[in-house]
């Protein structure tokens, strides 16, 4: 079974001899050594690059062990090159190799050099890429299969398709797990004994119990708004437990740094400025999520949200929740104000698309819930409701589309439309 991740393929290519070290980054276990030793590398084969040309090094495998020495692994890399024609470096697990931003340093002093490195993100996150490579390094974030990416090799019909990828998640090895017992399992081992003791390990966190309790409270409370000051407030009145508001946002930021989690800030749309305080949290796997909360709590509008969510930062979105206010006049002439939502602003370049996400339109008094805050926008950008409902688009009166959840995720194309 192959699953074809061609956007994160042309992202690669599109970097290819760019002159900087390509970092793969990503929560574990969602596929980023099978993207360059399978697929980058057939991709090069494909396009005419000699085997002996691709130097590739898992450095967890223990025949590799003394590779894992700086002095070593430049001396092997530079005796594979011996001509000039571009040479390809792939190394993975990069974080077991002793000073390695020297290593990598050193290997962009070599012109036939083209790098591409992954790392563990107990070690290895997003914010180390930017501070230790200052500059060099050029992040190719990928994220666990989207539903048009597990749809293509699922086994099954479109609705038992949707039914697993939201209660089990897009993780690739959850599709060779064949029982509910099985994929349970495989998740919460994974969420408990490899994700958390990554943060714990990495962070020194001293009270395990307090990191579980934020990670429990962000899981129950997917697309609601919070902050650490809410945080605080929740323990105190559920547990009883006085935790500062210091420690909870630090808490919160490391499940952002291990991708566990991420964050949607709330903008004023016509007022054009960032709000902050408070956010919304959505898990970068709504599988883990639910394993999370032993697959309690199986909401699926709240669900299908956090889909959305991940679908708009897997085709390159930069995702906020939008706020717009709405005035009018009270019975006694006075004016008064009220704030609307918008579930998402969505934007990349000069693109931009309101989006709500509504699990059902069933009664009219619904659909004008969902339209209003839409309609006080009142810029020209395409504004979208995405429903549960299997329906092609369709464009209302006030130029507002509607389109089921399967059209916008399995057509890539479905935001223009």
């Amino acid at each position: 079974m192959e699953i074809k991740r061609d956007i994160y393929i042309e992202k690669l290519k599109r970097r290819e001899n760019n002159g900087l070290i390509k970092v793969v980054t990503g929560v574990r276990r969602c596929g980023k050594s099978y993207l360059l030793f399978k697929l980058f590398h057939d991709h090069l084969s494909e396009k005419g690059v000699d085997e002996d040309h691709l130097i590739e090094i898992a450095l967890d495998d223990r025949t590799n062990k003394l590779l894992r020495d700086p002095d070593n692994i430049l001396a092997y890399i530079k005796s594979k090159v011996t001509d000039t024609k571009q040479y390809y470096v792939v190394l993975d697990e990069i974080q077991l190799l002793s000073e390695f931003e020297d290593v990598l340093n050193s290997l962009l002093h070599i012109r036939n050099l083209d790098v591409y490195v992954t790392g563990s993100n107990s070690r290895f996150l997003s914010s180390d890429v930017i501070s230790q490579f200052r500059g060099r390094g050029d992040e190719i974030r990928i994220y666990p299969l989207s539903f048009r990416e597990y749809s293509s090799v699922y086994e099954g019909t479109p609705d038992e398709a949707w039914d697993d990828y939201i209660t089990y998640g897009g993780l690739p090895l959850i599709l060779s797990r064949q029982t509910p017992e099985d994929k349970a399992e495989y998740l919460s081992t994974l969420f408990n004994k490899v994700y958390l003791d990554d943060i714990v390990d990495r962070h020194n966190v001293r009270n395990r119990e307090e990191l579980d309790e934020v990670v429990n409270i962000l899981a129950s409370s997917v697309g609601s708004l919070t902050n650490p000051l809410k945080l605080s407030k929740t323990f105190k009145t559920v547990k009883n437990k006085n935790i500062n508001e210091k420690t909870l946002r630090k808490y919160t930021d490391y499940l952002i740094d291990a991708f566990l989690v991420s964050k949607a800030v709330r903008y004023d749309i016509k007022g054009r400025k960032y709000i902050g305080s408070p956010s919304k949290y959505y898990f970068e796997d709504v599988g883990l999520r639910n394993a999370r909360l032993n697959f309690r709590q199986m909401e699926e509008n709240h669900i299908m949200e956090n889909v959305i969510y991940n679908e708009l930062r897997v085709r390159g979105f930069g995702v906020d929740v939008g706020i717009v206010d709405q005035y009018g006049k009270s019975e006694d002439n006075k004016t008064t104000k009220k704030r609307l939502e918008v579930d998402f602003i969505a934007s990349k370049g000069n693109e931009k698309y309101y989006i709500q996400s509504a699990f059902s339109l069933d009664s009219e008094s619904k659909r004008e819930q969902e339209e209003r805050s839409l309609n006080e926008i009142g810029d020209s950008f395409k504004k979208i409701i995405i429903v549960k409902d299997n329906i092609n688009p369709r464009r209302g009166e006030t130029g507002i589309v509607t389109m089921g959840i399967r059209k916008f995720l399995l057509d890539e194309n479905s935001l223009s439309i």
